[in-house]
């Protein structure tokens, strides 16, 4: 997800207790989606599951990153930085915070997962009418791609 979406997640977004849990990405008032196509579910499995619970265990309602949420309003510049100071750190000083969506995007070509599922998944606008019809890829599905990527990972 966009970092940005990220910093505006509320407590109430996070659905840890589901038989597949998930994430809602919603407009909210102290936070707008960039396109219709981001408003989306997205299963969390294995270190973004780990992190959805360990913010409900340690924040009880309200925002997930309330560090960037000041006065009802998303700082995603503030996010942004510091990320990009910490990937910095670790990685090469090209490195950047958004080059995680380009890479989330490659990883899903290589466990070949239909083009319209990685455009549902990553809430990139939509190319055709014909990816408005219907309903979407449901959570089973799209975690199934999403434990591929972490099964490719670990190879």
């Amino acid at each position: 997800m966009r970092l940005s979406e990220a910093i505006g997640l509320l407590t109430t977004d996070l659905n840890i207790d589901s038989e597949i849990p998930f994430i809602t990405i919603q407009p909210h008032k102290h936070r707008r989606l960039k396109t219709d196509a981001s408003e989306r579910t997205i299963p969390l499995t294995g270190i973004s599951l780990w992190a959805a619970k360990q913010i409900k265990q340690n924040i009880s309602e309200g925002y997930c990153f309330p560090r960037y949420v000041i006065n009802h309003e998303c700082k995603s510049n503030s996010a942004s930085a510091t990320v990009n100071k910490w990937i910095k750190s670790v990685g090469s000083k090209n490195n950047v915070i958004h080059g995680l969506r380009h890479s989330f995007r490659d990883r899903l070509r290589e466990v070949e997962a239909p083009l319209d599922m990685v455009e549902q998944m990553g809430g990139w606008s939509l190319k055709s009418v014909g990816q408005t019809y219907g309903n979407g890829y449901n959570l089973e599905l799209t975690q199934k791609y999403l434990i591929k990527i972490a099964d490719d990972l670990r190879v």
